[in-house]
C-alpha cells in the first residue's frame, strides 16, 4: 500500500536476518559494575551492566535495534555490545529503511502490557508507515534531536541537585559565618547554633481522618490535598493527585499558610516536601510544620530536609516505624539563632531549587512535543518541512558510545 510516496508494511516484513555470535547472550548473574564491553538488556536502564567476555560481543550489522521482549522497551544501539539475559531481541531493518526512523516508528506502535508475557509476536504484526528514504533520515534526525534537549535537561537536573546536596551539607554543618564547628551527637555543626525542638519552627499539625476519604469531598475540588505520593524527598509540590472541595475542607483539618513543609509519618517517614499554596489539607500520614514568626518557611523546609534521616532514626522500630506527633514535635536538631542568616541560607539554596525546577520544565516541555511529533511525523500527519525547531540546540540527541572500562 503507498499514499504519497509512503508505503505500510508489518514489522516483521521489515526486519532481516541477522547473524550473532553464539555465545552473545549474558546472564545477570554475570554482569559487572565495570569491564570492556556495554551489556544491553531488555531492562529500563539502557546499559545494564558490564563485561570483559569478549566471544559475546556484537560489533558488526550495527546499528540495532534492541526490543524488550517482556518490557515493550526499545533501545538504539549504534555501538559494539553485549546481550544480557532472555527476552532482549535484536532488530535490524532492510536497507532501504533507515534504522533510526525504524526504531522511532516501532515507539509510536500501541503495544498494550500483557504483564510478564511476551510481546514481540504481537509486535512483528504491528504495521508501520515508512516514507520515502530520504524524508526516513529527516525525521530520524529531528526525533533524535529532539530527544537529546531532554537528555540535555535530565543532565543539568543530575548536576543541580549534586549541587544542592553539597551545598546544603556545607550551609548545615559550616553556616555561612566562618565559625569554628561543634561535635554533637547528631553531627558537626557551628559553634552558635542552637538545638530546639521542631516545636519552636512552628505549629505542628496532622493530617485529617475520614470523613475526607468520601468521593463527594474532591469532586470538582481546588484545593489541594497534599498526600506522601504527591512529592519526593527534599523538593517543592508542583501538583497534587486529589483537590478537595470548600466543603470538603470545611470537614477536615485545614491547613492555611503562605507556605508549609511536610513531613511524611508514616511508611514513607521522614519524607520532606514543601507547598506554597495559601491554603490546603494533608491526610493522615503528614506532620505539618506552619513555620512561625521567627523562621522563614522555606528555611524550615530546607532544614528538616537536611536533618530527615536523623527523624527518620527517632521512629520507634517495628516494620512500619511509628512516629506521632507528639514525639515528632519534641526532636531536637540544630539551627542558627541569626534570623538574617535563616534567611540567606533559605535564599541560596532556593536560587538553586528554582533552576532545578525550570530544567524540570523545559524536559516537561520536551517530553510533551516529543510524543506530539513522535505520532505525527511516523504517519505523517506532519511533515519536516513544516517544523521550526530553530530553539532547539543544534546536534544534540547522539547517544555517545560508552568508555572502555567505564565503571557505573
Amino acid at each position: 500500500m503507498s499514499l504519497n510516496g509512503w508505503s505500510i508494511k508489518t514489522v516483521e516484513a521489515c526486519l532481516e536476518r541477522i547473524a550473532v555470535p553464539s555465545a552473545a547472550k549474558l546472564q545477570t548473574k554475570d554482569y559487572r559494575a565495570s569491564g570492556k564491553y556495554p551489556i544491553i538488556d531488555q531492562g529500563q536502564a539502557f546499559i545494564a551492566g558490564w563485561t570483559d567476555d569478549d566471544a559475546a560481543v556484537i560489533s558488526a550489522q550495527l546499528p540495532l535495534i534492541v526490543f524488550g521482549d517482556h518490557t515493550r522497551a526499545f533501545k538504539f544501539v549504534d555501538f559494539p555490545f553485549v546481550r544480557g539475559a532472555d527476552g532482549t531481541q535484536l532488530l535490524k531493518p532492510q536497507g532501504d529503511i533507515d534504522p533510526l526512523y525504524f526504531y522511532y516508528a516501532c515507539r509510536a506502535i500501541d503495544l498494550p502490557s500483557r504483564g510478564y508475557n511476551r510481546h514481540f509476536t504481537i509486535l512483528k504484526g504491528k504495521e508501520i508507515s515508512l516514507a520515502p528514504p530520504d524524508e526516513q533520515r529527516e525525521i530520524g534526525r529531528v526525533l533524535r534531536r529532539v530527544e537529546g534537549g531532554i537528555e540535555t535537561q535530565d543532565q543539568q537536573v543530575s548536576a543541580s541537585t549534586d549541587l544542592k546536596r553539597a551545598a546544603m551539607r556545607e550551609l548545615f554543618t559550616r553556616g555561612l559565618k566562618g565559625e569554628t564547628q561543634k561535635e554533637t551527637e547528631i553531627g558537626p555543626v557551628p559553634q552558635s547554633w542552637q538545638r530546639m525542638p521542631i516545636s519552636a519552627f512552628g505549629n505542628v499539625v496532622t493530617g485529617t481522618t475520614p470523613p475526607t476519604k468520601e468521593a463527594r469531598n474532591y469532586v470538582g475540588g481546588e484545593i489541594p490535598f497534599v498526600a506522601p505520593g504527591d512529592f519526593e524527598h527534599g523538593t517543592r509540590i508542583g501538583r497534587t493527585e486529589k483537590y478537595i472541595t470548600q466543603e470538603g475542607l470545611a470537614r477536615s483539618r485545614p491547613i492555611a499558610s503562605d507556605a508549609t513543609c511536610f513531613v511524611c509519618i508514616g511508611s514513607t517517614i521522614g519524607k520532606v516536601g514543601y507547598a506554597t499554596a495559601p491554603v490546603c489539607a494533608t491526610n493522615q500520614q503528614i506532620n505539618s510544620v506552619l513555620p512561625g514568626a521567627n523562621f522563614n518557611s522555606q528555611f524550615v523546609f530546607y532544614l528538616m530536609t537536611f536533618w530527615a534521616d536523623y527523624v527518620r532514626q527517632q521512629a520507634s522500630p517495628s516494620p512500619v516505624p511509628i512516629l506521632s506527633k507528639g514525639a515528632f514535635e519534641q526532636i531536637k536538631i540544630f539551627a542558627p539563632t541569626d534570623l538574617e542568616e535563616r534567611r540567606e541560607i533559605a535564599q541560596t539554596l532556593d536560587t538553586i531549587d528554582s533552576k532545578i525546577d525550570l530544567h524540570r520544565q523545559k524536559r516537561a516541555t520536551l517530553d510533551d512535543l516529543f510524543k506530539a511529533l513522535l505520532h505525527k511525523l511516523t504517519t505523517a500527519e506532519i511533515r519536516v518541512a513544516d517544523l521550526d525547531l530553530s530553539a532547539l540546540a543544534p546536534g544534540g540527541g547522539a547517544r555517545a558510545a560508552p568508555q572502555v572500562e567505564a565503571a557505573q
